[in-house]
């Protein structure tokens, strides 16, 4: 009796996974150049959901003058917005800065795949 019943639970729960709505899975590659006399962190925020790269309590670090290429798997059509600020200094940022906290002009992208131009992180 109970495996009768297991099986129609998983059978149940296969079907729901067959039919529900998944989000498909998509990578962009985020061109960031630092040309900032001073090293700098930098953050992908998820303007659709609760995600952050690299995520885990840390952060993409650059020195001065440096370029860097990140790529990231993200959801397919997914806003993504840079933060980046002077290393110690958080109240020297650009894009959304620390946290995604403020509001910024031509910092967000699209998940749909390829790489961004190069970002220029200016003084």
């Amino acid at each position: 009796m109970f495996y009768a019943y297991a099986r129609r639970t998983l059978a149940a729960l296969s079907l729901v996974m067959l039919v529900a709505p998944s989000a498909h899975a998509g990578d962009v590659t985020f061109a960031i150049k630092n040309s900032h006399p001073n090293a700098m962190r930098l953050e992908l925020y998820s303007q659709d959901r609760d995600y952050v790269w690299p995520g885990n309590g840390q952060d993409f670090y650059l020195d001065d003058g440096e370029t860097k290429s990140l790529p990231i798997s993200c959801d397919e059509g997914e806003s993504i917005c840079y933060g980046a600020w002077v290393d110690g200094d958080e109240g020297t940022y650009w894009g959304v800065g620390p946290g995604n906290k403020e509001k910024c002009e031509d910092c967000c992208y699209t998940c749909s795949g390829g790489e961004t131009e190069e970002i220029n992180l200016v003084p």
